[in-house]
């Protein structure tokens, strides 16, 4: 007897060495990140838009950059470093993104690959940051008044520094101010259509300095101490406020300069917001005055005040839009935050704005306040959709806390400025969401990943066809939204593709939203109203606390507050229409009218307690639900009706926590079947298990729902959250082929002696548990595969066997502690097989352990992948599909996170819509080049672009004005900043006067030398590429083509003069030789040249014409 006895615990401790063996994950096949991202976050701060693709970026105060485009097609990319956004904008119609974080760390992001491809710390503060438009280039000022440009370099993947630079002190001496220290750059302005040559430099002191690259030299100069202002008084609530014409002295030292924009499309007038609430308009065409000195005269500086008050807010943005009405550039809307008396009602102010007789006539003809909905973060104008000129700023994109997004097209704009149509307010168009978070609220989700070798999956495909919407009720329609950018995964455009993954979420009024999530863009399916048509039942509008989906069946229940549960039959296709409503005490059968949406087949009322649990048998012939009160009940779903209704748990109300359906048909070693027999003898078909909040474990009969366990399992120490019955995880086979029993060995739990518990930093083993009864065993030896219960709870993980549970054991297998309460469980399986479980802590923390040994695999947060904290309830709205897919919903944002890094479904960049459109990328790029040409050419051709993308997005953008985008290659820049040596002379202060006509002279001709290339020039083309330009070398040489016109002699003084060199005649004599051969090598230099560029010229237009026929024979999906 004792050998026996000796014998059996041998074989128990090598079931727990087996055991603790068993565990499948690893943490190299761990892999967390965000695969889908919908929504604004709550910290966004700054926006940035890309008028050719057509996207949106925000950025964060957490070190996030949100992407949206059309079509659903978002994006989200983190940084490593969880700090602020300071400065966004886009390379645009280039494909990437460029920000500087709080540290002044300079990040460039591709938005194809959606990676960080290059960052640049900068040593010292940044506080001016501009990128030129339709560049790569840079511009950057520092807190110490340095100017420097920043290159970015696509092919090399960097950025480089310019080793030129321009210094505080450099520019002050040369505009007379060397007193001052070193003050802040402010902001830099690229002056429109300048190619960059020309940027409006401001210091914080007040200070304004028009510099223009190529020449070195200051063109406008402006700030300072003394000067005189025409003073104007936005502050009426009259729409037709002229201002007044009085003459102030207004002392400018202490005027700092917090906001400044351009407030004409070609850059001759300035708009300048100060700390103390003014509003400044410059006029840059103004003579500039000596040095040190500075405009005195009313007419070229105008101020503006939004109120009289004392004390006033700061202008903290300013934005112009010209007037669309208007043939001239004299009248706008000026978009103006801040500036209003300190105390007011925060508003965006709009100012339309006129001087059609000059600066000293400017007046205010409209004044209006857009309320905000929140707190103001940023403002962004754009041109609106179909614009013409890109350059155009008519539309409006409002940013507000937390996270919310308000779009003001150019039709409200227009009628709230108008001065005959006037409205009192214009509504703002709220981002389109996709799935909606508020109004109504969400309260739960579900995430179904349906079996690959179900027929079910083509099924639902073809009944999601029938019930598909483009939207949801309640959403915001996305119609003449502006956002177009993106392409979608070819993949996810694929017609009558099976539905492999399905999303619910239900609402606070009842309703539900199905989307099909088999791709990284979710799809409406249907939505479906929370009363049902024909059926008068209190309470149908209740909020929807539980959602349960059979792939099987393609059934969906929908549990609420009020203890209804609806079924909804997805592939019912029957036009007679009939919904069962079903009570404790009455069936009743009504017609239910024909609507939109899936039928309701059937209404349970049994129980008026919120439905807590609902959980279909594997076959979903039987549903399972469980209450608040603790009763539970299993419906019949081919009668639809009552099989039984119990209390889950014996003698207790507690609420019900989870049930789970199984197959009592366990395997022994060698795959023999054994069904488990009731008292009476009868097999049992399906048994279920019911877990209570407070931590008790009944095991019923699906069928009768009499008690099959000896007595409840009880785990008094905490409170019970979710509960998992695992029956694929352990094979004991080879402990059983080690040593054979020769007999069946008969005890029973607890009679022996516990062997001595295996602890670990957080796990323990009660080797008694694993004890075997006389029924796990054969009398062959072969021991029966039994499955395991996992128990999650507040404070604990419990590994329990089924067995020994449905004896009424309570000793765990094994068991976790938590460092701190957990609140929600989630299984993950790779190949179909459990392996792991992850606990979501109240401190945000997530925790992976592997199945079944319990041991800590490893450890993240909702701060470090989503930088979210944790908020009250958000387990409420959390889901998974097992297969390592979690979604999450916090405020206005859901997010999708993959676990598993061998889970590609949502991973690769193949299904993935794409943020940069390459193709739009390239022929934007052609038409701009063919309309460069073109203009060369003095002859039009508008909407190229518009024609190009037309063939490529079905007329998403319309046609543009291309003569107004700036083509140049900017290689100038890179000459004079990219290249050792500035001038080491200071800068003259140059006067801009009235154009007058100049004598063109061949010596002031400047030839960029181009790269050494191999010459294709042959004499032919050279002959006839003199013969063109033989009568511009006659105007060149002798000021025109006259044959009447006779050389003049000029004297040696005259010669003397003009090349400022003095001496004997054979001196000068040389030196005119010289300049007569450099002449001719100027003017052959031009020749070849100009043939160079007639023939790109050509070229490109003949691929421009060729891409233009392609596409439009291409179909948008060939793209």
């Amino acid at each position: 007897m004792f050998a026996k006895k000796l014998l059996h615990k041998a074989v128990q401790h090598h079931l727990n060495h087996k055991l603790l063996q068993q565990g499948s994950l690893q943490q190299s096949e761990l892999d967390p990140r965000i695969v889908i991202h919908y929504g604004i976050p709550s910290s966004s701060s700054l926006l940035a838009f890309d008028p050719i693709q057509r996207l949106l970026a925000i950025g964060t105060l957490d070190g996030r950059l949100k992407v949206i485009g059309g079509d659903n097609i978002e994006g989200l990319l983190i940084s490593s470093k969880q700090l602020p956004y300071k400065y966004l904008e886009f390379l645009q119609n280039q494909g990437y993104l460029v920000g500087v974080l709080n540290d002044n760390d300079i990040q460039v992001w591709n938005l194809e690959n959606r990676s960080l491809i290059c960052s640049l710390q900068w040593e010292s503060n940044i506080t001016a940051f501009s990128v030129i438009s339709g560049s790569r280039f840079i511009y950057v000022g520092d807190e110490h008044g340095l100017f420097s440009v920043i290159k970015f370099d696509a092919e090399e993947g960097q950025l480089s520094k310019s080793s030129n630079h321009l210094s505080a002190k450099f520019l002050r001496e040369a505009a007379g101010f060397p007193e001052s220290n070193d003050q802040p750059i402010v902001g830099i302005l690229t002056q429109p259509y300048s190619s960059g040559n020309r940027l409006l430099i401001a210091f914080q002191d007040g200070l304004l300095i028009l510099w223009d690259v190529s020449e070195a030299k200051i063109v406008f100069l402006g700030g300072g101490k003394d000067l005189q202002l025409k003073d104007g008084d936005g502050n009426s609530t009259e729409t037709d406020t002229n201002l007044p014409a009085d003459i102030l002295e207004q002392n400018m030292g202490d005027k700092e300069i917090s906001a400044l924009c351009w407030a004409s499309s070609d850059g001759s007038i300035l708009a300048v917001g100060y700390l103390d609430g003014d509003i400044l308009f410059w006029n840059l065409l103004s003579a500039a005055p000596s040095k040190g000195q500075q405009t005195t005269s009313s007419k070229n500086v105008v101020r503006l005040q939004l109120s009289n008050a004392e004390r006033r807010i700061p202008v903290i943005v300013l934005q112009w839009s010209n007037s669309q009405k208007s043939h001239n550039d004299f009248t706008g809307q000026l978009f103006v935050y801040g500036g209003d008396e300190i105390g007011s009602e925060e508003v965006l102010t709009v100012l339309t704005l006129e001087w059609s007789s000059g600066m000293e006539s400017l007046r205010c003809i409209g004044r209006a306040d857009l309320t905000l909905n929140g707190t103001f973060a940023d403002l962004i104008l754009l041109p609106s959709l179909g614009a013409r000129d890109l350059s155009s700023k008519d539309e409006l994109f409002v940013l507000t806390n937390p996270g919310q997004i308000h779009y003001y097209d150019n039709a409200g704009l227009s009628a709230l400025t108008s001065q005959q149509n006037r409205i009192a307010s214009v509504s703002a168009q709220e981002f389109p969401v996709l799935i909606p978070m508020a109004n109504p609220s969400l309260t739960v989700a579900k995430l179904i990943k349906l079996p690959s070798q179900l027929n079910s999956l083509k099924t639902l495909a073809e009944v999601a066809s029938v019930l598909k919407t483009s939207s949801a009720p309640g959403s915001a329609s996305s119609s003449n939204w502006p956002l177009t950018g993106g392409v979608p995964s070819h993949l996810s455009t694929v017609k009558g593709a099976a539905i492999e993954r399905v999303y619910f979420v239900g609402y606070s009024n009842g309703s539900v939203l199905m989307c099909d999530a088999t791709h990284p863009i979710l799809s409406y399916i249907c939505y479906i109203e929370g009363e049902v048509i024909g059926v008068k039942v209190a309470g149908s509008n209740a909020p929807v606390t539980k959602l349960e989906f059979c792939s099987a069946s393609l059934l969906l229940a929908v549990g609420n507050e009020c203890g209804l549960v609806r079924i909804y039959d997805l592939k019912e296709r029957s036009d007679e229409k009939k919904t069962k409503l079903v009570t404790e005490t009455k069936n009743e059968v009504h017609d239910s009218p024909q609507a939109k949406g899936p039928h309701c087949s059937a209404v349970f009322s049994l129980v008026g307690f919120p439905v807590q649990a609902l959980s279909f048998a594997n076959s979903g012939t039987k549903l399972a639900i469980g209450f608040l009160s603790g009763r539970v009940a299993v419906c019949d779903m081919k009668s639809l009706s009552v099989l039984f209704l119990i209390d889950g748990v014996p003698n207790s109300s507690s609420p019900i926590t989870s049930m789970v359906w199984k197959q009592p048909c366990f395997e022994s070693a060698v795959n023999s079947p054994k069904k488990p027999e009731t008292p009476s003898g009868k097999s049992l078909e399906e048994i279920l298990f019911i877990l209570s909040r407070s931590g008790k474990i009944n095991v019923v009969d699906g069928e009768t729902g009499k008690m099959i366990s000896s007595r409840p399992f009880h785990m008094k120490e905490s409170t019970a959250i979710s509960m998992y019955v695992i029956d694929d995880s352990i094979s004991t086979s080879e402990a059983s082929n080690e040593k054979q029993q020769e007999e069946p060995l008969k005890s029973t739990s607890g009679a022996y002696p516990e062997e001595p518990m295996q602890e670990s930093s957080s796990t323990r083993l009660n080797s008694s548990e694993a004890e075997l009864s006389s029924s796990e065993t054969t009398h062959s030896g072969e021991i029966l595969l039994y499955p395991l219960v996992l128990l999650c709870c507040e404070n604990s993980l419990h590994l329990l066997s089924a067995k020994t549970l449905i004896q009424g054991n309570k000793k765990s297998i094994r068991k976790v502690e938590h460092l701190k309460p957990c609140y929600w469980t989630t299984i993950l399986k790779k190949d179909d097989k459990f392996c792991g479980i992850l606990s979501l802590l109240q401190t945000g923390t997530f925790e992976i352990r592997s199945l079944p040994d319990l041991e800590l695999v490893t450890e993240s947060s909702l701060l470090t992948i989503l930088r979210w904290n944790y908020k009250v309830n958000m387990d409420k709205t959390m889901c998974s599909d097992d297969n390592g897919q979690i979604v999450l919903a916090n405020g206005s944002e859901l997010a999708f996170i993959s676990l598993l890094a061998s889970e590609k479904e949502f991973r690769s960049l193949e299904r993935l819509p794409c943020l940069h459109d390459i193709v739009l990328a390239a022929a934007a790029d052609a038409a701009f080049t063919f309309s460069s040409n073109q203009k060369k050419k003095q002859t039009s051709v508008p909407g190229i672009l518009g024609g190009i993308v037309k063939g490529l997005k079905a007329g998403k953008i319309s046609h543009a004005n291309m003569t107004k985008i700036s083509t140049s290659n900017f290689g100038h820049l890179e000459d004079i900043f990219f290249k050792p040596s500035l001038p080491e002379s200071l800068p003259a202060v140059s006067v801009v006067t009235d154009e007058k006509e100049v004598e063109l002279d061949i010596d002031d001709i400047q030839i960029d030398e181009p790269k050494t290339t191999a010459s294709t020039s042959s004499p032919d083309v050279k002959n006839k590429q003199k013969d063109k330009l033989q009568n511009d070398r006659d105007k060149l040489f002798h000021g025109g083509t006259n044959d009447d016109v006779k050389p003049r002699v000029r004297t040696p003084e005259e010669i003397m003069a003009a090349y400022r060199k003095t001496g004997d005649a054979a001196s000068v004599a040389a030196q005119t030789r010289n300049k007569l051969m450099e002449r001719q090598e100027k003017l052959e230099r031009i020749s070849q040249r100009t043939a160079d560029l007639q023939n790109g010229a050509e070229n490109f237009a003949s691929l421009a014409n060729e891409l233009v026929k392609t596409m439009e024979r291409r179909k948008w999906w060939q793209i």
